[in-house]
């Protein structure tokens, strides 16, 4: 209980700023989590969860610290992590029941979308884009940071939910998510989470080759063994 209420309470000054334990704990946990998703190893998925529940909880703090100023309402984020969490755990299952039925494969392979998939997918991510904008909206969520908001929180569903089907693009959905996530980040003084945004990009793109060298050296291997 002690080390809980010490995650919950400390803050590290740096002159006139003042930043969350928690908020750099939870953005390591993600960091982590995006190396692990990049090596295909099932642990990204709970080390994912536990980050983005602290996260969760700064983000939404900071909406009821700055109930007053409705461009500070950081619904967008608070609710970004809490659909990470949600999607977190049905990859987490998915990568589980396939290693379980597949003990000898990794538990996901890494593959393009196919063109049905691209089709199904495009008009869903832009109904849940408005969809969301809106109920941001109806919360107090005004100004530029609204669009910005929510394509962050659009953005990081699509390509949570792309990591665990394994789609090589979701790495591709992650760089455009940080590219905006980071001055987001900095403009609002989180800065330990606009830093590791800004860190998340050489290794997501790090991910990025990986996974489309092994989707190009499994895709050949099926082919080889597809034509014996």
């Amino acid at each position: 209980m002690q080390i809980i209420r010490w995650l919950f309470e400390t803050n590290i000054n740096f002159g006139s700023k003042s930043i969350a334990v928690r908020e750099m704990f939870g953005g390591l946990l993600g960091l982590t989590s995006a190396i692990l998703g990049a090596r295909r190893k099932i642990a990204a998925w709970p080390i994912g969860i536990l980050g983005d529940g602290l996260l969760f909880t700064v983000f939404l703090g900071a909406v009821f610290a700055y109930s007053d100023q409705p461009s500070s309402n950081f619904y967008g984020q608070a609710s970004r992590n809490l659909l990470l969490i949600c999607v977190s755990v049905y990859g987490w299952l998915r990568w589980s029941r396939h290693r379980r039925d597949n003990n000898s494969l990794p538990p996901v392979s890494p593959r393009w979308t196919t063109k049905q998939e691209k089709l199904t997918l495009l008009p869903l991510v832009i109904i849940f884009y408005c969809v969301s904008m809106q109920i941001f909206k109806i919360l107090g969520e005004t100004g530029a940071w609204l669009l910005v908001d929510t394509w962050i929180f659009t953005g990081t569903a699509l390509a949570t939910y792309g990591m665990s089907r394994g789609y090589v693009e979701f790495w591709l959905v992650w760089i455009a998510v940080d590219l905006v996530g980071v001055p987001f980040a900095f403009k609002n003084g989180y800065y330990p989470t606009g830093t590791l945004y800004a860190l998340y990009l050489p290794f997501v793109a790090w991910g990025f080759i990986s996974w489309l060298r092994i989707s190009k050296s499994e895709g050949n291997r099926q082919t080889s063994e597809s034509a014996s």
